[in-house]
């Protein structure tokens, strides 16, 4: 296939924007190839043959494919990215949805984990597709370090937040600790990074483990250096992401080729580390990101869209965003203002007196 991601509607005259237009919402509302005579009943006043035609021209643009199935024509990812930009239009969101999405996540929620379960779920019912969502990085000081020892050559990392957040790490005893290195190393580290978040504390970690070994004895080196892996390993560090709707993804399956894109995506939906990179990217941006397909850089979502809105804290910070997976032919028309209202919700949530992030 020709593909020429520059085309631009200005490249289309009024004819073959109309008729691209027409298809596009048709194969988006059916899923089906959409042929000539669809497109001549649905409203495109021309004859089956001029429709033909332009339906060839347009699929030397690389805004149309034609499945060896069917003489019908769907629109290639740069056509749906060319309709998306500049052809789509996004109305507001019908009372009865708001209404939904409101009672959904109005609920008691006791904690933001419930809250993003509730949201990611709803997601994934109306949009047919994975909700999906990362959850906040801690980035509570830590208020203490102590090291506790359990017995049988085992201790408890216990890590107190600002925040009020307590976190425990199991770990193995280095041979030869006392009580007193136990202690030396607790108040190395209270001492040097007490209050700072983890983001800060990361940026001097090199450093104090220097300071470290020179400073203490070998076995209390050894705590401080658990100490610090503990805190890098942090349950609350680094985002989370929390799925919902897997099976949605299923439906769209109808060859070998597709199930093994859906297996791969599983996989990635497991791993998790190229979804999260995908939502820090539509972090950064103001409203509502959306890739389609190959624009995502994982290759497992490459017959896929993924459309994701960022939502914020107290401060307006952005510490998160929620979104849909679903098959390139989602109702991006409904789905973009569904994700846009739901992750200004989630930042209300959050905006609310003490909300627990547990």
């Amino acid at each position: 296939m020709n593909t020429q991601p520059h085309t631009t509607l200005a490249s289309l005259d009024s004819r073959a924007r109309e008729i691209f237009r027409t298809l596009v919402e048709t194969y988006l509302e059916t899923g089906a190839p959409v042929g000539s005579r669809t497109l001549s009943k649905g409203g495109v006043n021309l004859s089956p043959a001029s429709i033909r035609n332009t339906l060839a021209d347009l699929a030397a643009m690389g805004l149309l494919d034609s499945p060896h199935t069917s003489a019908g024509r769907i629109p290639t990812h740069t056509g749906l990215r060319l309709f998306v930009d500049g052809m789509m239009q996004v109305g507001e969101l019908s009372a009865e949805d708001r209404a939904r999405i409101e009672r959904d996540l109005g609920q008691d929620r006791h904690s933001l984990s419930d809250a993003l379960k509730a949201a990611t779920g709803m997601l994934s019912g109306f949009a047919g597709g994975a909700g999906i969502v990362t959850t906040p990085k801690r980035e509570a000081g830590v208020q203490h370090i102590d090291f506790v020892p359990l017995g049988d050559g085992k201790m408890l990392i216990v890590l107190v937040f600002d925040d009020g957040g307590v976190e425990n790490r199991l770990t193995q005893l280095p041979a030869g600790f006392t009580p007193m290195t136990l202690d030396s190393a607790a108040r190395f580290l209270n001492t040097r990074l007490r209050g700072k978040t983890f983001s800060e504390a990361r940026k001097a970690l090199a450093q104090e483990l220097e300071v470290a070994r020179r400073e203490l004895d070998d076995v209390a080196a050894t705590l401080v250096e658990g100490g610090m892996a503990a805190w890098v390993g942090s349950k609350g560090a680094e985002p989370a992401l929390i799925v919902r709707g897997r099976a949605n993804l299923l439906e769209d399956t109808g060859s070998a080729e597709d199930l093994e894109r859906v297996r791969q995506l599983f996989d990635d939906l497991e791993d998790k580390k190229n979804l999260i990179q995908i939502l820090d990217t539509a972090s950064e941006a103001e409203g509502v990101r959306i890739f389609i397909g190959a624009e995502s850089q994982v290759h497992s979502l490459s017959s896929s869209a993924v459309i994701a809105a960022p939502y914020h804290d107290t401060s307006r910070k952005v510490v998160g965003a929620i979104g849909v997976i679903g098959p390139a032919r989602l109702n991006y028309a409904r789905v973009i203002p569904m994700v846009d209202f739901t992750a200004r919700l989630i930042s209300q949530w959050m905006q609310t007196p003490n909300p627990s992030h547990e």
